[in-house]
């Protein structure tokens, strides 16, 4: 077995931004739109603009009270595109109940949209033809490829079908650039253990601590565990580690895993909407 080491990976990724924003003219900026008072959504900020200072890039967090309407969180999205300074533009998530977490994400001009979660760039994720790709499932591929792992005429088994991260996966995984062959799963799949036992290379994404057990694997395949939840102070991803790292030929840690590659995919995101705008 062999693990797959996304601390190391995302390394040399983020030198390569690093690298790009010293030729730059102009130093690319980043603005994270925080509505929520959530620890964790505290953590994920602080740690998209630390990696954003390494690399080079301005970082900025602009706070909203959790209690503001919505209509403050739309006009602050709308100072930010009008900006030419600004280069990224991510709306933190979850929102607070009362904010539409779909009017929000379409708020974002769709260059700045660095997340990869406003409508037009899902479309043309879709068309085989994209801009911002969403950072997880854009880190997802990156880590694979350069771990040395084949994905062309594979077989991908994704659980779960989120917007963030099922769906634009799937859609990568699919492109010409790619050329897997991919089985989407949820909540709702009859009979999921013959489509995980089927995959060449399995991706959890379903936000169920250990949900994908040894049972449910086959020996040989490569598993991405893009899950991060909290169990008694521990982070676990979706994937049972010890039993199932047993008969995978490659598995990706939790922590340690996706989650710097989210990071680093993002500051990619980054660098190129500021050319691009350029």
């Amino acid at each position: 077995m062999d693990i797959i080491d996304g601390d190391e990976i995302s390394a040399r990724v983020r030198n390569e931004v690093a690298n790009e924003v010293d030729r730059m003219v102009r130093t690319p900026k980043l603005v994270a739109v925080l509505m929520s008072d959530d620890p964790a959504s505290e953590t994920y900020v602080r740690m998209k603009r630390q990696a954003a200072d390494e690399v080079g890039i301005d970082s900025e967090t602009v706070r909203i009270d959790p209690d503001a309407s919505e209509d403050e969180l739309l006009e602050t999205v709308e100072e930010l595109n009008a900006d030419d300074e600004v280069d990224g533009i991510l709306v933190q998530l979850p929102l607070p109940d009362h904010v539409s977490e779909e009017r929000a994400l379409e708020a974002v001009a769709p260059e700045k949209d660095v997340d990869g979660f406003h409508p037009f760039n899902k479309g043309l994720l879709m068309e085989g033809r994209p801009r911002f790709v969403p950072a997880t499932p854009k880190g997802v591929v990156r880590m694979l490829r350069e771990h040395g792992v084949g994905l062309e005429g594979k077989h991908v088994v994704v659980v779960g079908r989120s917007d963030i991260v099922g769906k634009p996966l799937a859609s990568l995984l699919m492109s010409r650039d790619v050329n897997a062959t991919v089985t989407v799963c949820h909540s709702r799949t009859e009979s999921l253990e013959e489509h995980t036992r089927a995959a060449d290379i399995l991706v959890a994404a379903v936000g169920v601590p250990e949900f994908i057990t040894s049972d449910m694997v086959s020996e040989g395949v490569v598993v991405v565990d893009v899950g991060i939840n909290r169990v008694d102070d521990e982070l676990v991803g979706d994937v049972a580690y010890d039993e199932v790292s047993e008969k995978a030929s490659d598995i990706t840690p939790v922590p340690g895993g996706v989650g710097p590659m989210t990071v680093a995919s993002l500051l990619e995101n980054t660098v190129k909407a500021a050319r691009l705008q350029k």
